[in-house]
């Protein structure tokens, strides 16, 4: 977790290219990329998480986009969705949202589900887990 803490840069201007990050280090963008779309996937068919899908728009495509660029720039990549949508403002953007713990927990069973199949190393999987769940946490606003 602490690799992956040092690594999440803060700004748009704070990606190194020459420096190690969490995004290098789990495979860049093919697997970025690979982890939106599994976490899609796992959304559209696990019916334990039919309520999660239900609060989406579709087409999810361009929710997998944002999803996409949110972790490309998260996890120290380029910063796809900063430049795209202007900063991230996740708390504010999921407001209007009703984000309990049920909606949390069904989130966080996606993403791990994701994590599991598109991230090799098994410390990096625990790391980014970590990471995301106390930002799943972070977007309850109920």
């Amino acid at each position: 977790m602490k690799w992956l803490k040092k690594l999440l840069p803060t700004t748009a201007s704070d990606r190194d290219p020459q420096q190690s990050n969490a995004y290098d280090k789990i495979g860049g963008e093919p697997v970025i990329a690979a982890l939106a779309k599994q976490f899609y996937l796992q959304m559209q068919t696990d019916p334990e998480v039919s309520q999660l899908l239900a609060l989406h728009s579709a087409p999810l495509e361009e929710s997998e986009q944002k999803l996409f660029e949110f972790l490309s720039g998260w996890l120290g990549g380029p910063q796809l969705f900063h430049q795209r949508h202007g900063h991230p403002a996740l708390r504010a953007r999921h407001m209007p949202f009703a984000i309990d713990e049920q909606m949390r927990d069904q989130w966080l069973k996606c993403m791990k589900a994701a994590i599991e199949l598109e991230i090799k190393e098994p410390q990096h999987k625990d790391a980014i887990y970590q990471a995301v769940a106390t930002l799943a946490d972070h977007m309850r606003n109920r």
